[in-house]
């Protein structure tokens, strides 16, 4: 009976923290265009992005590609550091390759890991290079509550007592968001509902986008036209930060972002965006 007890206890301490909590830890609804503030519960309120992370690794990529530093078809080799990392991955081997492109794709739909540590590495030299930039892209932003420690949000390993948790809030995401909506090859990557990639033995890979509300048709946003309203932007999920999502659709030419941070559960954090984005939608078009 003790042990049950503790055991209860302890359930319910990781899902009640202060970086997760129901029915989350901060909500956040927008205009796309003016920015204007729909909805707003907590949203300075720190939490932990997980693979949200991966938004500004997307951004500072897309950023380099423009400025000509490398291509989408520019070939990035595995090296250990890069598969090292724990799933979900693309499994690449060391001295295996896969293109920018590719390695995109498997960030945003598959959520890899592996990809964001590839991506960082190639784009900045060094993981701690490319962490680097990510903090001084989040500081032009004003995203002033952010602190990155990695590009893929992957919790601190035990025995690294320097490393932290990212951390965030959803005003800041919103900044990273507005910025990123007004590029229009991010959708290429983020409103895939199943994306292929050739693997680093040449063969096709494919998987399904983490975010429900893209592929899910009990949790779609509809349109009053049957268009589906969602086509991105990025989910994320740890045990210590619970689930999270930056998420963003149109209608009648409106745009509008919701993020929410630090749900106890996927089920829960979904049922709050899909609410808040098809509230935001119904507000901007009337």
């Amino acid at each position: 009976m003790i042990r049950i007890l503790l055991a209860s206890l302890l359930i319910c301490a990781v899902q009640q923290s202060p970086h997760r909590r129901s029915p989350y830890v901060g909500a956040l609804s927008v205009d796309a265009a003016s920015g204007k503030v729909l909805f707003e519960d907590n949203a300075d309120r720190e939490a932990y992005p997980a693979s949200v992370t991966k938004l500004m690794t997307l951004l500072l990529v897309l950023e380099d590609v423009k400025a000509g530093k490398y291509e989408l078809s520019t070939r990035v080799t595995a090296t250990p550091e890069i598969c090292r990392c724990e799933p979900s991955v693309v499994g690449l081997r060391v001295g295996q390759s896969m293109t920018v492109d590719d390695l995109l794709l498997a960030l945003m739909v598959k959520s890899a890991n592996d990809a964001a540590i590839a991506l960082g590495v190639n784009s900045a030299g060094s993981l701690d290079a490319f962490v680097a930039r990510m903090n001084a892209r989040a500081a032009s932003l004003g995203m002033t509550h952010t602190r990155y420690y990695n590009p893929n949000g992957l919790p601190p390993k035990r025995q690294n007592a320097t490393a932290a948790f990212n951390v965030t809030t959803c005003r800041d995401q919103v900044k990273l968001a507005r910025l990123l909506v007004t590029m229009p090859q991010v959708f290429k990557y983020t409103s895939v509902k199943v994306g292929e990639v050739k693997d680093g033995d040449g063969k096709p890979l494919k998987f399904v986008n983490h975010n429900n509300l893209l592929v899910k048709n009990k949790l779609k946003v509809m349109n009053p036209d049957g268009t589906e309203a969602v086509d991105g932007l990025k989910t994320g999920y740890i045990d210590a930060g619970g689930s999270s999502i930056v998420l963003t659709g149109r209608r009648g030419g409106k745009r509008a972002i919701v993020v929410v941070l630090g749900s106890t559960s996927s089920p829960e954090r979904d049922a709050n965006a899909g609410r808040l984005l098809s509230d935001a939608l119904g507000a901007l078009v009337w």
